[in-house]
């Protein structure tokens, strides 16, 4: 049965709801990076083109949020896509992003580069897909997510699946299932609640 990150977070004590690696909140615990794609899990999956030729794209305010959240903690974060798109390259700056891979057909590549690059192996890694050509990164991450509206194939390969869908907070609902994990919600918390 899959789990739902509500379900996980609830469990975070006390955790019961093992896995073949060991519990969520224990591979959470350890993540040190978050892989992204971006067209299905950082937006809805539309793509929008104008009579000129430019490409929008509608991002999630509060997933941006939850990144910061992220690269503040110390966790890195980057983004390994099979297309290319200027506004991937304008949102990933303003987030702070700095490992932005585009046209990686062959994701594992760009994977493997940056476990070599942050001196990482696969259990401290958390990847968020949304369709088949995210499989093989889903099999390698300690912390293989699916989004909501994912497709089956995905979802099976997924220690768990979002709640929401792709460019609707699935990011986010990870990144604060992460930082809960590992015991710096509520620091984070108190910091926004200071007056």
């Amino acid at each position: 049965m899959k789990k739902n990150i509500r379900d996980a977070e609830k469990s975070q004590q006390g955790d019961t709801m093992g896995t073949s690696n060991g519990s969520l909140a224990r591979i959470a615990k350890g993540i040190r990076l978050l892989v992204l794609d971006v067209d299905g899990v950082l937006t809805d999956g539309g793509i929008i083109l104008d009579n000129q030729g430019n490409e929008l794209k509608s991002f999630h305010v509060r997933d941006g949020h939850g990144i910061k959240m992220l690269i503040h903690s110390g966790i890195h974060v980057a983004i390994i896509t099979g297309r290319s798109s200027k506004v991937v390259v304008l949102r990933a700056k303003e987030l702070g992003i700095t490992d932005v891979l585009q046209k990686c057909h062959d994701k594992r590549t760009a994977y493997k580069g940056l476990l070599e690059k942050y001196s990482l192996d696969d259990r401290e890694v958390a990847y968020i897909g949304d369709d088949i050509v995210d499989l093989p990164l889903l099999k390698r991450a300690g912390l293989p997510v699916a989004v909501a509206d994912a497709v089956d194939e995905v979802k099976s390969s997924a220690v768990f699946v979002t709640e929401n869908r792709g460019g609707r907070g699935a990011v986010r609902e990870v990144i604060e299932f992460i930082l809960k994990a590992k015991g710096l919600w509520k620091e984070i918390l108190n910091g926004y609640s200071k007056t």
